[in-house]
């Protein structure tokens, strides 16, 4: 479980496909029921995308129309795909693939190397600074540790692009990018670079993807192989896509359009690595008969946090720009954010640390309070910060949960307990669930208390604390539970790296901070030279430097804090100034020169099937309102009958009952139970619509594809009087 996560621990599985569309928004829903050909769907920060997204794959899953192991869904993060593993367990639809582009293509290409190419893949080389080192030797030419980094991120950028060495100086003039040497050099150690691999059987993780492109292309029977196993393609976070995952994306997909694609052009902040928003952008281009969804409703962040990130993205400029989303905040109004200016950096990482501390005495969770900061050369001051102010905390990017050492060693214990807890005289005098967890943890190290200070002691305890809490929570959830239970779920989660929480303050990068949350976040640093970065120098790096702050703002749930400092160190000159993207945003500054609305208010476009280049028809999606009193409706069972519960009914009563004996010799035919034909719900709202056509049909929810071509004949049959029974539903 992450800093974001706001749900139930372990919610009950829902017991019935259109049970997993209970509580979905009207877009949400949609994407959910989007099961055919192309789906684009923009989704603003905040706006629930992987629970719609997961909720898709479920409904497609648990209604019958996506077989599980057909199913492939890719994104960025081995975070981000074990939180949609365990999404989609909860959700009761174990067994689809959901990986990140390089996972996914490393298996294939474990696979398919010795028919393909023979003998063993070469091995995969973890970091590849070294072997730029050996480069660069072997060129003799002197790198200093910085230009080590800067040339491996130019070697990697130019694989994602698929630039080869003889083109990288025309390449990277092309794209305005900044050498840090000679482009002439960089090319020369790109070649050599790519020598030393080939002398030491080696593979770098960028060549994963190449050289299962390559097989792919140059072997149409293992590109079939792959297709006829894979047949239906989610791909999250599609604004951060290079070239070369798109190209992968294309081989795997072949001739077909079962994709949905998932991204914000305004959380483009990855452009320097190859990612761009094109492909995000120019979706409709190459797909004219895509659905495309529009979710703008942030049920993340209060009003006055999305005011201002709007106010952000509203002074933008460029294409990412012109296709933002305007958000609309769906909770109560919190309070406003807090600007403050420091004389320095210490004064500034004191204020911070000062202001969470009391926060914490107050009640705030530590795991609930973020420090967020442009580069992370500027964690160390705000670590002992919180050092000194006895704030425990944590830092982003940091080994996973379930690979740190005391973790692995407590899993160890447990698992011991589990199988021989008989003999264990640590379990003689407990007999609930978390009790047993806390008496084997304290044999490795946990303690009622936590250890006073910071450092290694600390955080060690922070992640045996995490399993007593995870312990509880599991025992609450699941009354009766055993400690092999929870072993078993510790082993499924450990393979999802779904991990739970761990009390300590979050510190992390803008960057490594994107698809997290908290109630409470410290921007740190806004100020000129920091943010924007010195080095962003184009109009376009000055905008994803824009961008990079929208992230962060709308990290926060309730509670912003922005602080800039005056000068670097104490008595330093004070020549530094507030960031200009907070201009006519904080109190007392000038705005500069706006922008009108663009891309704007959520809703649903619809493709035209087997249209080429034409105009999209634009369908709006209002908020679903009672058709009796015309209040705006959010429960699910209202929203399918299309009223309030207590707004009085005209339905056909005599409809119904005829709907629900049906219904019964469905069901009892099929030998399903009775709702998995249709909900309560839905038979009343048809018999209030008594519907003419499939048409009108379709449009009720509960009514998806699958249910109109087996059911509804006879439905409409029954509407008109027309039934005369028989098994006339198909398989």
């Amino acid at each position: 479980m992450t800093a974001a996560t706001h749900s139930t621990l372990f919610p009950q599985v829902p017991d019935s496909a259109d049970a997993v569309l209970e509580g979905l928004d009207p877009e949400q829903r949609e994407v959910a029921t989007a099961l055919h050909g192309p789906v684009c769907v923009l989704a603003g920060a905040g706006t629930g995308k992987t629970r719609a997204i997961t909720h898709r794959i479920a409904y497609g899953v648990r209604a019958g129309i996506l077989h599980p192991s057909s199913v492939l869904a890719v994104t960025f993060t081995n975070r981000a795909a074990g939180e949609m593993r365990g999404r989609l367990r909860q959700l009761g639809a174990s067994g689809v693939q959901a990986r990140t582009f390089h996972s996914a293509a490393l298996r294939q290409l474990q696979y398919f190397w010795p028919k393909a190419i023979g003998g063993s893949l070469p091995r995969l080389v973890d970091r590849k600074i070294q072997l730029v080192a050996d480069a660069a030797a072997a060129c003799r030419i002197r790198l200093d540790r910085g230009e080590l980094r800067d040339v491996t991120a130019e070697i990697e950028w130019s694989k994602v692009t698929q630039t080869v060495p003889s083109d990288y100086a025309p390449a990277a003039l092309k794209a305005g990018r900044e050498a840090p040497r000679d482009p002439a050099e960089i090319a020369q150690l790109y070649a050599a670079y790519e020598d030393v691999k080939r002398e030491r059987s080696v593979i770098d993780f960028e060549d994963v993807l190449l050289l299962t492109v390559a097989v792919l292309q140059d072997r149409q029977d293992i590109a079939e192989q792959v297709r006829a196993q894979y047949q239906h393609f989610v791909v999250d976070e599609y604004q951060d896509v290079s070239p070369l995952q798109q190209r992968l994306l294309e081989l795997w997909l072949g001739e077909r359009d079962s994709l949905c694609v998932v991204g914000d052009a305004s959380q483009t902040i990855y452009s320097f690595t190859g990612a761009t928003p094109d492909h995000l952008l120019d979706f409709r281009t190459r797909h004219p008969g895509a659905t495309v969804v529009k979710l703008v409703r942030d049920y993340r962040s209060t009003p006055q946090v999305v005011h201002l990130a709007n106010g952000l993205l509203a002074q933008a400029r460029g294409r990412a720009a012109d296709h933002r989303l305007e958000l609309v905040s769906q909770r109560a109004p919190g309070p406003e954010p807090l600007y403050t200016e420091y004389t320095d950096e210490p004064a500034e990482a004191e204020g911070a640390a000062r202001r969470i501390r009391e926060l914490i005495d107050s009640g705030v969770p530590a795991a609930e309070i973020a420090i967020l900061f442009r580069t992370n050369a500027q964690s160390e001051t705000y670590e002992q910060a919180l050092a000194d102010a006895g704030v425990p905390y944590q830092l982003r990017g940091a080994e996973r949960f379930f690979d740190r050492p005391e973790v692995r060693k407590a899993g160890v214990a447990l698992r011991g307990a589990a199988r021989f807890g008989g003999n264990d005289s640590l379990l003689d005098d407990v007999v609930d669930l978390p009790s047993q967890v806390r008496a084997v943890l304290s044999g490795e190290g946990w303690t009622p208390q936590p250890p006073a200070g910071s450092g290694a002691v600390r955080e060690r305890w922070e992640s045996l604390a995490a399993l007593v809490n995870l312990a509880q929570d599991f025992a609450a959830a699941k009354p009766g539970a055993t400690l092999a239970d929870l072993v078993a779920e510790l082993d499924e989660r450990a393979g999802a790296q779904h991990a739970p929480t761990v009390q300590g303050v979050t510190l992390a990068s803008l960057h490594s901070a994107k698809g997290l949350e908290w109630d409470v976040v410290f921007l740190v640093g806004v100020a000129e030279g920091m943010m924007p970065i010195t080095y962003a120098k184009t109009d376009e790096q000055i905008e994803e430097e824009r961008r990079l702050l929208y992230v962060g703002v709308t990290r926060a749930r309730e509670h912003l804090h922005l602080s800039w400092a005056l000068s670097r160190s104490p008595g330093g000159r004070a020549n530094r100034r507030p960031s200009r993207f907070l201009d006519g945003l904080r109190p007392g500054s000038t705005a500069t020169t706006g922008r009108t609305s663009a891309g704007g208010a959520g809703g649903i476009e619809r493709g035209i099937p087997g249209t080429r280049g034409s105009a999209p028809r634009r369908v709006q999606r209002t908020p679903a309102r009672c058709r009796v009193c015309g209040r705006t409706l959010t429960d699910a069972g209202e929203m399918k009958l299309m009223r309030c519960d207590d707004c009085p009914s005209d339905m056909n009563e005599g409809l119904y009952e005829q709907l629900r004996d049906w219904r019964a010799d469905q069901a009892r035919r099929s030998g399903q139970p009775a709702f998995c034909v249709f909900t309560d719900r839905t038979l009343m709202a048809i018999a209030e619509t008594s519907p003419d056509d499939e048409h009108e049909l379709a449009r009720i929810p509960g009514v998806g594809m699958r249910k109109l071509t087996r059911y509804g004949a006879d439905v409409l049959a029954i509407c008109a009087g027309q039934y005369g029974g028989g098994d006339t539903g198909q398989v």
